[in-house]
């Protein structure tokens, strides 16, 4: 099985409007919610692609009572810890206009210790030798990233494989438990090792190659709208972004991990996933939400993957 672990859901609101001005009504041209949090993107991606997944939350109120709904709805079983406070709303609004994209992203509730434990118990109980655990974005208030530790440990009790998607600077001390898969982008790389000059891409295939040595299996870097580098202990790759024209970001680094997870569960080798990732990411860059993989296919047909030294 695998559990993706989503420790700040959100409902998210997209919004399109022609023109945004201050202090006036703006009146949107068309609107679209969705169950987020980028665990629970990651559980749609991989039921799209025929893996089956349970989502594991925590959140309150009608908003995580809505995200629960919609999982259910799209056949993911899920388990959410119940938190006093309410699950958050994000807003992303494009503007038409000026073509530019406003990320309104809040905190999330506080979440006590009593209900943390509830979803490493649960763990505990669960997991089994070769099952996956995909712990992906950010922590609602109270949640110390120290929790990564905690989750590293119950899957290397259980023998069980860690996929890593968060800014944390404390993914670094959990490298010690060899994480099947790690997903920074470039920024926080940079943060992990206190670095504030712009890198190229040798330069971040370097520093991914530090993580491998320090015990990542796999490291995907996502570069935007450069692509991705891919480093492991025998090879580095590197694979382009095709063009699209840019409508979201919100969803396409889960998008891409999704896609790159699911392919190497079904075995398929490292150069062919990583150009699945880059297409998927790219398709969800292109749409409001998470790639529906109509137009990926295509996509790949763009995408070039190199083997490159460093």
């Amino acid at each position: 099985m695998i559990y993706t672990i989503t420790l700040n859901p959100a409902i998210d609101l997209f919004i399109d409007t022609e023109k945004m001005q201050p202090n006036t009504v703006n009146r949107t041209q068309n609107y679209d919610i969705q169950a987020n949090g980028k665990g629970i993107n990651v559980s749609f991606i991989l039921k799209k692609i025929g893996l089956e997944n349970q989502a594991i939350g925590v959140g309150g109120g009608f908003t995580a009572d809505y995200i629960k709904n919609e999982l259910k709805r799209n056949h993911i079983p899920c388990y959410f810890a119940k938190s006093k406070g309410i699950t958050r709303i994000n807003v992303f609004t494009r503007v038409v206009q000026n073509n530019e994209e406003y990320k309104l992203v809040n905190p999330g509730p506080i979440v006590e210790k009593k209900e943390q434990s509830k979803i490493l118990n649960y763990l505990t109980d669960n997991l089994k030798k070769d099952d996956v655990i995909c712990i992906s974005g950010s922590f609602s208030k109270e949640i110390s990233p120290n929790i990564l530790n905690e989750f590293s440990k119950i899957a290397k009790r259980n023998d069980a494989r860690v996929v890593l998607d968060t800014a944390y600077k404390e993914v670094l001390g959990v490298l010690k438990y060899h994480p099947w898969i790690i997903k920074p982008n470039e920024d926080e790389i940079k943060h992990w090792f206190g670095i504030s000059q712009d890198l190229n891409k040798t330069q971040l295939a370097k520093l991914g190659k530090k993580l491998v040595e320090r015990g990542a299996q796999l490291v995907l870097i996502s570069l935007g709208s450069d692509g991705a580098l891919l480093i492991s202990s025998k090879t580095i790759l590197y694979g382009n972004a095709p063009k699209i024209e840019v409508l979201n970001t919100a969803g396409a680094g889960d998008s891409m991990l999704g896609t790159f997870m699911g392919s190497l569960l079904k075995k398929n080798e490292l150069a062919s996933s990583l150009k699945s990732a880059i297409a998927a990411g790219s398709d969800a860059a292109s749409r409001e939400w998470i790639t529906d993989f109509s137009a990926a296919a295509k996509l790949e047909n763009e995408i070039k993957i190199d083997e490159i030294k460093v």
